[in-house]
């Protein structure tokens, strides 16, 4: 049986930002949905089914980098940690560099999705106002809110 080939930096960081706006896009106007389910102000007061898209923008152009970031640090991790550790804790390598992966993502993926869930809330139209706002409430650390809770919460689902 060959050893499989190293995934380079680059072709992990394509492919992952490919793959993540692929799902983002697909999967937003589900999303949505969700956000306004679980707005304070009800349902129909968040929007309803009105401006699914709405935050499309922000999601998008978080995703890719989010994405991209999480399997370039994955691939880059696991190929240093396989390097040093004994095959038979292989699959403990694969978790540790998911757990690396989803704290790396984290980064860009929990600032893009205050902003995201804010405009699907109706709580602003555009991304710059979001951002602002952001900014203006709780200065730059308010886009980092949830960042620990997040990581906790992704890290067991990328063990799988």
């Amino acid at each position: 049986m060959s050893t499989p080939k190293e995934t380079s930096f680059v072709v992990a960081l394509l492919a992952g930002g490919c793959a993540g706006t692929s799902v983002d896009v697909a999967l937003f106007p589900i999303d949505t949905i969700k956000t306004r389910l679980q707005a304070p102000q009800g349902f129909l007061k968040a929007g309803g089914f009105k401006g699914v898209y709405s935050g499309l923008a922000a999601a998008a152009g978080g995703s890719a980098p989010g994405a991209a970031l999480f399997f370039s640090t994955y691939e880059t991790s696991k190929n240093l940690l396989a390097k040093r550790v004994d095959k038979k804790y292989e699959s403990g390598v694969y978790m540790i560099a998911s757990s690396f992966g989803e704290i790396a993502a984290c980064l860009v993926r929990v600032p893009t999705e205050n902003v995201k869930q804010k405009m699907q809330a109706g709580m602003y139209t555009k991304t710059g106002e979001a951002i602002s706002g952001i900014l203006k409430a709780q200065g730059p650390g308010g886009f980092y809110v949830g960042y620990l809770t997040t990581v906790m919460r992704e890290i067991p689902f990328s063990f799988i």
